[in-house]
């Protein structure tokens, strides 16, 4: 596991030379936000660095439920039984094993690891515009139909999941790029990904942090780039299903 900080973002990288699986504290006065929960066997790392920062778990945030972003959640909340687990209401159903999908929602199937024997239920689920701690939650649709973002409001930090990749080359959710071929497969809707990704960057973050990647300090151009890429790949995919 490595750990780098960045503002009041500390990222917790598992598998970093292979397939990296970042998860997050968000520090904050009464302890640490952690930000989804990686693999399965991850708990142990996640907890010994929160001992070694010095601040007790209070949240623990969920962007989405794909498989290597709650990994390690039973185990965590097993652990720590009165911390209290966030995720989008949407997203909670996918938790659960729920993949199906909502009238007017597009309609293909979701994608990715989804849960299949998590014992965990939310204890708060989170609509757009809600605020966990300094954390703006953002809704961003796409990955997955409830993923979110959070955006610190204290410093703009934005820890967007799989909203953009940085592994591999940055992407919005759902454009592959051949290095890091990963989350683009596990892409619900290219579409709404896109949406999502011009709406974050609204935000103007002072740094993006994502599911798999470095994070990227002053990102406005890479953002910029990431978006106008998949504009012009989307025009192209459609065609192509016609």
């Amino acid at each position: 596991m490595q750990i780098k900080q960045e503002l009041t973002v500390y990222q917790l990288t598992f598998m970093p030379r292979m397939f990296p699986v970042n998860c997050y504290f968000v520090e904050e006065n009464d302890g640490l936000t952690l930000i989804d929960a990686a693999l399965p066997y991850s708990d142990k790392g996640i907890l010994q660095a929160a001992q070694a920062i010095g601040k007790p778990i209070t949240r623990i945030v969920l962007t989405h439920a794909h498989d290597d972003h709650i990994g390690a959640l039973d185990k965590l909340k097993q652990a720590l039984p009165g911390v209290p687990v966030h995720i989008s209401a949407r997203d909670a159903r996918l938790l659960a094993g729920d993949v199906t999908l909502d009238p007017g929602e597009p309609n293909t199937p979701v994608r990715g690891g989804v849960p299949k024997n998590v014992r965990t239920r939310a204890d708060v689920l989170l609509q757009d515009g809600d605020r966990v701690g300094s954390l703006l939650a953002v809704a961003a649709p796409g990955h997955t139909p409830g993923s979110m973002a959070f955006l610190d409001t204290r410093n703009r930090a934005l820890i967007a999941g799989d909203a953009f990749q940085i592994r591999g080359g940055i992407a919005v959710s759902g454009q592959v790029r051949p290095w890091f071929p990963f989350p683009a497969m596990a892409t619900w809707s290219k579409e709404l990904a896109l949406e999502s990704a011009c709406k974050l960057r609204e935000h103007r973050p002072s740094l993006l942090a994502v599911g798999h990647g470095s994070m990227l300090s002053r990102p406005e151009e890479a953002l910029n780039r990431a978006i106008a890429d998949a504009e012009r790949n989307l025009p192209l995919t459609a065609k192509r299903s016609v």
